[in-house]
């Protein structure tokens, strides 16, 4: 078997013992004859799964007691027109923070079904990085205030959070979760697709104050109400049972690193270690400003789109997959998420190296 360098934005790489380990499990789970994926959600193995999963993400991220975790379907995006429709009363605005594409997505949902404040937008810089905290207000009785943690496509990522008062703060942190230390509490809500750091994809983690959980009005179909899944434990349906696993192994895992702390001071090493090298030569074109780089998603150009599906090309013959830009912006990203080994992040640099002594 050959692992390649997986610098995919997602689905992204998953850990190496939890794929050996679910590989070894896949046909017959804890002596139960079957797979995971074919035992009843309703099953007590199965509950226990769910209970150990959302025990290991309160353990990681320290989330108090006053808040739901539920693991939803739909992604991030399903989250987008989920939370206008169970956090916006009539007659309140939602207000947002645009710094790129994932935030303007949300935005767009959030006009379909109510009113919208958009309360800072980067687009007029080429969303190139993320607002200060001290350039943020959300508007006097707004529902909620929105952001986008960390955006995969441009590379960047609010460096501190917004302090929004009484108004509940959402995030979208599918590009980050669990990267780097955050405290829920200053958050009402915090959402992730699970296929960037802690799964596969088709299954959203949401972690969402109980008190807010209780706002939704009747008029929101029954299946998009927060609290029908908070009631059910996220079982109100049958849930992605295989994502849920995943995560499960993905969150041991992470507390065998020593959890999100040690794994921070690793995500910082490696994006440090690239970084240099962007910022060590007129070759490479860093994208994000320097005070909003991300370090799970980092983007650059080179002086031509030629020269950059050159170094896409030969980078994937070199055993490295995913470094194309996203589509609709185009040059290089490499995404540096939790399971990405430091020695990926090296070979890169390597030829990096190598690649510009020959086209330099």
């Amino acid at each position: 078997m050959a692992r390649i360098c997986n610098f995919n934005a997602g689905p992204a790489a998953l850990p190496l013992p939890v794929l050996e380990r679910a590989q070894a499990e896949m046909v017959d789970y804890a002596g139960h004859g079957m797979s995971v994926m074919e035992l009843s959600h309703r099953a007590k193995s199965f509950m226990a799964i769910v209970e150990q999963a959302e025990g290991n993400i309160r353990q990681l991220m320290g989330v108090p007691d006053d808040y739901d975790i539920l693991f939803l379907q739909g992604g991030a995006s399903l989250q987008f027109a989920m939370f206008p429709l169970n956090l916006r009363p009539p007659g309140q605005a939602g207000a947002y923070v645009n710094t790129g594409s994932w935030a303007s997505k949300a935005i767009k949902e959030g006009k379909i079904t109510g009113e919208t404040a958009v309360v800072w937008d980067g687009k007029a810089e080429n969303y190139t990085r993320a607002p200060r905290p001290d350039e943020i207000a959300a508007p006097a009785g707004a529902a909620y205030l929105h952001i986008c943690s960390n955006e995969t496509i441009g590379g960047i990522r609010f460096s501190d959070f917004p302090e929004a008062g009484d108004v509940p703060l959402l995030a979208d942190m599918s590009s980050e979760i669990m990267s780097r230390v955050v405290d829920v509490r200053r958050f009402g809500m915090i959402y992730a697709g699970a296929q960037k750091n802690i799964g596969p994809s088709g299954l959203a983690l949401v972690i969402i104050r109980k008190d807010l959980v209780a706002r939704c009005p009747e008029t929101v179909p029954v299946f998009l109400r927060y609290a029908t899944h908070a009631a059910e434990h996220s079982l109100y349906n049958t849930p992605n049972t295989w994502g849920i696993y995943i995560t499960k192994l993905v969150t041991e895992w992470m507390l065998d690193q020593g959890g999100i702390p040690a794994i921070q001071q690793a995500n910082e090493a490696k994006a440090a270690a690239l970084y240099a090298v962007l910022d060590g030569s007129r070759f490479w074109r860093p994208v994000a400003q320097s005070a909003s780089r991300s370090i799970m998603n980092v983007c650059w150009r080179l002086a031509s789109s030629e020269l950059e599906e050159r170094f896409v090309k030969e980078a994937t013959a070199a055993g490295m997959e995913g470094l194309k830009g996203h589509r609709s912006v185009g040059g290089i990203r490499a995404s540096l998420y939790n399971a990405v080994p430091r020695a990926c992040v090296e070979t890169l640099i390597a030829f990096m190296g190598d690649f510009e002594r020959r086209h330099g």
